[in-house]
């Protein structure tokens, strides 16, 4: 499956091929990003290309795509970079990873987490650096280009 179609599966609970406001608001407060509920249907308005009140597929696969190709592309990555690093050490380790993958819902094991890991730990340390992860950001939005 599609890493982006993974990502929107989470967001759609109920597995209705749409995200609601309510779902969008469930999982930013599962990633600690809590927004008032003004924000979270500003939001939805914007990205609600075709104005049926939900996101689909389509419409969250343009965000994704335009929030790369943004001035901002580099800080959102930070960001996203920093949602898993839980210490804050610059790393992500196995641990941080199996520990966020699983509040979004995401059943990891350990070992998983582990294996993961090590696919894109180029320098051996056994964790994550902001390189490593900016590569592996990329290389999947090549491979979705693909």
């Amino acid at each position: 499956m599609d890493p982006i179609q993974k990502v929107f599966n989470q967001f759609d609970k109920n597995k209705d091929g749409k995200i609601s406001v309510s779902e969008l608001d469930e999982v930013l407060k599962a990633l600690g990003c809590s927004s008032p509920e003004e924000e979270i249907k500003r939001v939805m308005e914007e990205l609600d290309v075709d104005k049926d009140g939900f996101i689909n597929l389509s419409e969250f696969i343009n965000l994704c795509s335009s929030s790369f190709d943004t001035a901002n592309a580099e800080t959102e990555l930070h960001e996203a970079f920093d949602l898993y690093d839980q210490d804050k050490n610059g790393l992500i380790s196995a641990e941080e990873l199996h520990l966020v993958l699983n509040r979004l819902g995401m059943t990891c094991s350990v070992e998983k987490a582990v294996k993961m890991v090590a696919s894109v730990d180029a320098d051996h340390d056994g964790n994550i650096n902001f390189e490593e992860f900016r590569k592996m950001m990329s290389d999947s939005k090549a491979g979705n280009e693909e």
